[in-house]
């Protein structure tokens, strides 16, 4: 994995975070899945490790949960 992955679900705690992220890694280097638009990539989520969105996987593959935003049950619907 060449970069960040992060998650979230197009919730107002997941775009506040999405700006933070940006803001801090910056844009190129981080890919960014909105998983209430594209719902083919949850399992790919919930293969990586993440419980929860918003969620940002690190390059060495760690999973960090920024805040709980939904769960991916919930985002599956």
């Amino acid at each position: 994995m060449a970069q960040s992955i992060f998650y979230h679900a197009g919730c107002p705690v997941c775009v506040s975070a999405e700006h933070d992220i940006v803001a801090l890694i910056g844009k190129n280097n981080v890919d960014i899945v909105h998983l209430g638009e594209q719902k083919n990539k949850i399992a790919e989520a919930e293969s990586r490790g993440v419980k929860s969105v918003p969620a940002l996987i690190t390059p060495n593959g760690n999973v960090l949960h920024i805040n709980f935003g939904a769960s991916l049950a919930d985002v599956r619907g």
